[in-house]
């Protein structure tokens, strides 16, 4: 199979129409009641991206990267704290994170949590599928892709600042190792198969003496590992640049876009829905949430900000969980085309 990002072409094609305003959008997809006054900022922001994505073609600017393996099992939302092992589960397949160790310190650097993490994935896929090289350097890529996002790697000095969170998380992802295992049954027989990964088993970091919160500076560098590299840049799922902007403050929305990018291409090739409960997505994705019901509640809250930013989603009715209908297309193609019903080739 390979990762959506064809013309989008078939049957039933037509022009698309001029956007929608924006109070059209926001009451279309239920974020502004029809008797309220004006939209709220993060309410704006997100009716801005829709007619932006809904109205104007990708560019290749737009289009950004991440693992399968990923999409299918998520890192940790909050902090998992100081324990020797995390673990995500999806069917009969497992996630597991251990933290690298601050060899100055003897303590461990953390889990790699929260949005931060996830936005260096996007960028790291991307890149490494961009340069066809293990070797990423981290200096004006990485600048313009965190800008591009509405984060500034260079400023924030603060404990909550920017540039301070993203130096944190940098060491927490690239000193950590993923491992994925899978367990088959067989009739009489049982096995597993397993992949241990190192993220980034060499690199440089660098940054400013005089100011220390600063992020990395030129000549930072890190080499990912063979294995994780291979993961990373084989079938990897294509998402818009312009919705990660838009969800960047979510560890939960960031997630969901990609899962339903990656299902909304699987319905669309198949001809048929795809569909999770609410059981199976928390497995998956939900860990940092208790309370089914509101891991629930979450979901669908999140949803109603990714139908904003993703307006070739379509999703069914069925109860008891999630169906991605396979009138739904993937998130990037062209955008002055409009697919209605089930593609009929990719």
């Amino acid at each position: 199979m390979q990762p959506p990002g064809g013309s989008g072409k078939g049957r039933g094609v037509t022009k698309q129409k001029a956007p929608e305003p924006i109070g059209t959008v926001a009451r279309r997809l239920r974020i502004l009641k029809p008797a309220a006054a004006a939209l709220t900022e993060a309410q704006h922001r997100l009716a801005n991206t829709s007619v932006s994505i809904f109205g104007e073609t990708a560019t290749a600017r737009d289009a950004a990267f991440i693992a399968r393996e990923l999409v299918q099992a998520s890192l940790p939302h909050s902090n998992p704290g100081d324990k020797p092992l995390w673990t995500r589960h999806n069917g009969n397949v497992t996630l597991a994170i251990q933290p690298g160790m601050n060899i100055q310190t003897g303590k461990s650097y953390g889990y790699p949590y929260g949005t931060i993490p996830r936005l260096l994935l996007f960028w790291m896929t991307t890149e490494a599928l961009r340069t066809q090289s293990r070797r990423l350097e981290l200096g004006h890529s990485l600048s313009g892709f965190m800008t591009d996002l509405g984060l500034s790697p260079d400023t924030g000095g603060g404990k909550r600042g920017d540039a301070k969170r993203l130096r944190e998380q940098m060491e927490r992802l690239f000193r950590s190792r993923f491992s994925l295992e899978r367990y088959e049954t067989d009739g009489s027989r049982s096995g597993k198969g397993w992949l241990d990964m190192q993220v980034a088993p060499q690199g440089d970091l660098w940054w400013s003496v005089k100011q220390p919160n600063q992020a990395v500076l030129w000549g930072s560098w890190i080499e990912l590992g063979e294995i994780f590299y291979a993961a990373i840049t084989t079938a990897p799922v294509p998402v818009d640049m312009r919705a990660l902007r838009a969800l960047k403050r979510s560890p939960l929305a960031l997630d969901l876009y990609a899962w339903l990018s990656y299902e909304a291409f699987r319905a669309h090739h198949s001809h048929k829905a795809r569909f999770e409960t609410w059981t199976q997505l928390h497995g998956h994705m939900g860990g940092s949430y208790a309370d089914i019901d509101n891991f629930r509640k979450k979901v669908k809250g999140a949803l109603r900000k990714i139908r904003v930013v993703y307006p070739g989603l379509r999703l069914g009715k069925k109860q008891g969980g999630v169906q991605v209908l396979p009138e739904s297309f993937p998130a990037i193609q062209p955008r002055e085309l409009l697919i209605r019903g089930p593609a009929v080739g990719l």
